[in-house]
């Protein structure tokens, strides 16, 4: 993700006081005497206002939507259930946006928005769990996955409900600046920098979490093993089931077959290793399960758009001193699962 310097968040009637203040909190405070670099931001409507909240106060937005057309990252709050007055103009200011590489976000139900523009069609997305059901309902080109806290499906991203808004616009700030700058504006706001779940729930798309327990258990033993060979007569066998059963329910159940799944879920270890640790490509190939480093690149750059190299160097700036002792990393088991529910993101898709 290229550098942030052009923040612009949408607001419209019936506007929700939370995810906005995240916004404003996230990338309107000038936070560069901190080392966080400051962005132009600005709050855009279609029209002149005033918009009445959801709580019972009105805003007056400085800016209209022609503001988006420098944005380098476009958020979008939520608001009534349609677009609304401008919906057309938002549309066409969204989609120029994705066109000339701007990142495109919503926050909570804002999802919404992003569907009727048909932003989200043929994406993952998720919205807050209330609503996941009805946005898949009217919308079936879009995947929804109701049980992680956001997702990335190329420029667009989508977060799930209130307290998600902050998880992904801290991500955000990671991507585009760094660990150390993502960390101060975490501190300052009193929040974690990320949730209970390690890095995973960094990844782009996250695959949907399974009914089946026979097939659940059988994932999670996967995921202990990435480091080995797993093929999937091998892996059938956790389940209990035939080669042809296993991935045919698999197929049914996450949307996947058993090697993407398995490739998804090496890549989300590789880039936990890369975030934190100091090994290097090879030796994260190895832990990864992949066999060798030009597997990994492979992999890595179809997944991630980027080397393991490059996403490393985005994260973690300069590398570390070779007097300086390395870290020992343990490796989650299992992503944990958040204190309101929601399951980190545990895959690139």
């Amino acid at each position: 993700m290229q550098q942030l310097r052009d923040v612009a968040v949408v607001v419209g009637e019936g506007v929700s006081a939370f995810e906005f203040a995240v916004a404003c909190e996230v990338f309107g405070v000038d936070r560069s005497d901190d080392g966080v670099p400051a962005v132009d931001f600005a709050v855009c409507s279609a029209g002149p206002g005033p918009l009445r909240s959801t709580q019972g106060f009105s805003l007056i937005a400085d800016h209209r939507l022609d503001r988006l057309t420098t944005a380098d990252l476009v958020l979008v709050t939520p608001s009534k259930p349609d677009l609304g007055p401008g919906g057309e103009e938002l549309t066409a200011q969204l989609w120029a946006a994705v066109a000339r590489g701007a990142r495109v976000v919503s926050l909570c139900s804002a999802a919404f928005t992003l569907a009727r523009a048909g932003l989200l069609d043929g994406r993952r997305a998720t919205t807050h769990h209330m609503y996941a059901a009805r946005l898949a309902a009217e919308f079936p080109r879009v995947r929804v996955l109701p049980d992680v806290l956001y997702v990335e499906d190329g420029p667009i991203a989508t977060s799930a409900g209130t307290a998600a808004a902050a998880d992904l616009c801290l991500h955000l700030v990671r991507a585009a600046h760094g660990t150390a700058a993502a960390m101060t504006v975490a501190r300052r706001m009193v929040v974690p920098p990320h949730r209970d779940g390690g890095q995973a729930q960094y990844v782009q798309a996250p695959v949907r979490p399974v009914r089946d327990r026979t097939l659940q258990a059988a994932m999670a033993w996967a995921g202990e093993h990435l480091h080995e060979q797993i093929d999937v007569e091998r892996w059938s066998r956790q389940a209990t089931m035939s080669t042809r059963s296993f991935a045919r329910r698999f197929l049914a159940e996450t949307g996947a077959t058993p090697h993407q799944w398995l490739v998804e879920q090496r890549v989300a270890l590789a880039r936990l290793l890369l975030e934190e640790g100091d090994e290097g490509v090879d030796q994260v190939a190895r832990r990864c399960g992949f066999g060798s480093a030009a597997a990994l690149r492979q992999q890595f750059a179809r997944l991630v758009g980027t080397t393991p190299t490059g996403y490393r160097r985005a994260f973690r700036g300069s590398p570390p001193r070779p007097d300086v002792a390395r870290p020992t990393i343990a490796v989650p088991r299992r992503a944990a699962e958040s204190s309101d529910g929601f399951r980190p993101v545990t895959s690139a898709g």
